[in-house]
């Protein structure tokens, strides 16, 4: 049988997750971790029975060279280790942003044609079994569609160091909006043409220029409008953190949130609780023609499930030769608008697309 050799680089959360994955999978082999936290590596190497350790990118890429490199790092080294990782020869798992520009993100995409690697960018919430539902059921409300989405998240100690540092490279609408804006674009199946954004600075820890709260709202070529909004920080409210809606002509869904829910649970970040479907059909009463339906998850993957999930479609890309432009021209174009939403709130203009 054969079997992939795998560098894991980043060994936070997702990298956590990622690795985890690798691990139960037969056809993977870990050959590496790397990270640039020591204890976060070692903890990693030891759940997972002693696997090799490296504090450098280039140097584990050249000791180890593997056929598979899953890059979980913070967003500003994504597309250098990419580059490097497919001018070596290897396969890509990279997770969003796959970069921090539509430029770069591009000449990635090229690169990964030109040497005929796969390069799988991760967006977990497309092999999440009830948001593949909840974008179905959007699609059957009619158009114009309204969707309203965020991810607030209330943080502090370790997690808001670690929203800090990603607050280096990038704002939350940025590193957290290319989820939701894929699904706004997975539900409208059309073009996004026009964006515009607000945004805040709510704390002397983040440098001058970063705003730690922002709002964006897209419009769609077929008359669809969204918006997504998201914070970080110890001062976030928790009130209505978790909004994923969308509305219809004919009616619309909801996901419910779990009850339990907390906006500083990253496991709860892909949770669904149950979706809500409400018929907008009157009679000639005016009385609605049909009660809101309930479609209950109980049973849907966790955190780590949904990682292994992400993996198994990388590793089918690679065995089946599968073509991945659609999917990498669908992480571009996300991340055009949310780049597109960081312009917008630093020159106060609508931007178009």
């Amino acid at each position: 049988m054969k079997t992939y050799s795998v560098l894991v680089a980043g060994c936070g959360n997702m990298g956590t997750s990622h690795a985890r994955a690798y691990h139960k999978l037969d056809k993977f082999t870990i050959v590496g971790l790397v990270s640039r936290n020591p204890e976060s590596r070692d903890k990693l190497s030891r759940e997972l029975g002693g696997l090799p350790t490296f504090s450098d990118f280039d140097e584990a890429l050249k000791a180890t060279a593997p056929e598979v490199v899953s890059i979980n790092t913070y967003p500003e080294t994504h597309a250098d280790y990419v580059r490097k990782s497919l001018r070596a020869g290897a396969h890509v798992f990279v997770e969003k942003p796959l970069a921090t520009t539509v430029a770069e993100a591009k000449e990635l995409a090229a690169l990964a044609q030109t040497v005929d690697r796969k390069m799988v960018i991760g967006y977990i919430l497309r092999v999440h079994p009830a948001w593949s539902k909840f974008v179905a059921l959007a699609r059957s409300l009619g158009k114009p569609l309204v969707m309203r989405m965020n991810l607030n998240q209330q943080s502090s100690g370790n997690q808001w160091i670690t929203h800090k540092n990603l607050m280096n490279s990038m704002s939350p609408i940025v590193d957290c909006g290319v989820h939701y804006v894929d699904i706004m674009c997975q539900m409208t199946m059309a073009k996004p043409v026009k964006v515009s954004a607000i945004g805040a600075r709510l704390s002397d820890e983040i440098d001058v220029e970063m705003y730690n709260y922002g709002q964006l709202q897209v419009t769609f070529e077929d008359g669809s409008v969204g918006w997504y909004e998201a914070g970080w920080g110890p001062m976030i409210s928790e009130t209505a953190f978790f909004v994923k809606d969308v509305m219809g002509p004919k009616g619309s869904v909801s996901i419910v949130e779990k009850t339990d829910a907390e906006s500083d649970n990253i496991e709860g970040h892909t949770q669904t609780g149950c979706l809500q479907i409400h018929h907008g059909q009157l009679d000639e009463k005016g009385v609605f023609t049909k009660p809101d339906e309930f479609l209950y998850t109980d049973d849907e993957p966790d955190h780590d499930a949904l990682c292994q999930m992400e993996q198994e479609f990388l590793l089918n890309a690679i065995e089946q030769s599968l073509d991945l432009s659609d999917h990498i021209g669908d992480a571009i174009s996300s991340l055009q608008v949310v780049l597109a939403a960081d312009e917008s709130v630093r020159t106060g203009k609508t931007i178009l697309l």
